[in-house]
């Protein structure tokens, strides 16, 4: 079974991302073509990128760094769980990307955006030529959550409006399609 890493990117201490990629990843289990597995940036916790060497050697001297890289490298594919901001995606996701390469290549990758009236569309286009240097298929169909802050009942609990359970499981359907179609060139 093809493992897909669900990347939370934000570490904000209010942030909304975790329970957004819970419900992606809700949505997405019981699956028999892929396993979801979420990856949490807070919890990984990397500092700003702090290797001595181009990622492209993978020749990492840091204990965290060498941990990421086996996290990742596992992985066949990757859901990005983003915010916007400022236009962008969060530094601590930039910050993650670019601690690796080799590990990221072939590997596609979709996303998972939200926000308020552009739903975090400008934070996926944004990751857009970032990924494309490491030769990353990018899935077409996303999900992308407007007004994400209203999204919430009173416990806190993320409630998808219509269609976006739809939407989520699209994105796993597409995902098992890519990485059984890139697993080759994975190998050569």
């Amino acid at each position: 079974m093809a493992l897909v890493q669900v990347v939370v990117g934000s570490v904000r201490e209010k942030r909304i991302g975790r329970k957004v990629a819970d419900w992606f990843m809700e949505a997405g289990a019981g699956r028999d073509d892929i396993e979801l597995e979420l990856v949490d940036l807070k919890e990984v916790n990397l500092p700003m990128f702090d290797e001595p060497n181009h990622p492209r050697f993978a020749n990492y001297v840091h204990d965290h760094t060498k941990a990421w890289s086996e996290t990742v490298a596992r992985a066949d594919g990757f859901v990005f769980v983003t915010p916007e901001y400022n236009h962008s995606f969060p530094p601590a996701l930039k910050n993650a990307i670019d601690y690796l390469s080799q590990e990221w290549k072939f590997k596609p990758a979709g996303f998972v955006s939200y926000g308020g009236v552009a739903a975090g569309t400008r934070a996926v286009q944004a990751l857009k030529p970032v990924l494309a240097c490491f030769q990353m298929p990018l899935v077409l169909e996303n999900v992308h959550i407007p007004f994400v802050g209203s999204l919430f009942n009173d416990d806190g609990v993320f409630v998808p409006p219509d269609g976006l359970d739809e939407a989520a499981r699209l994105l796993h359907d597409r995902m098992a399609f890519w990485i059984a179609h890139q697993a080759g060139l994975r190998d050569s």
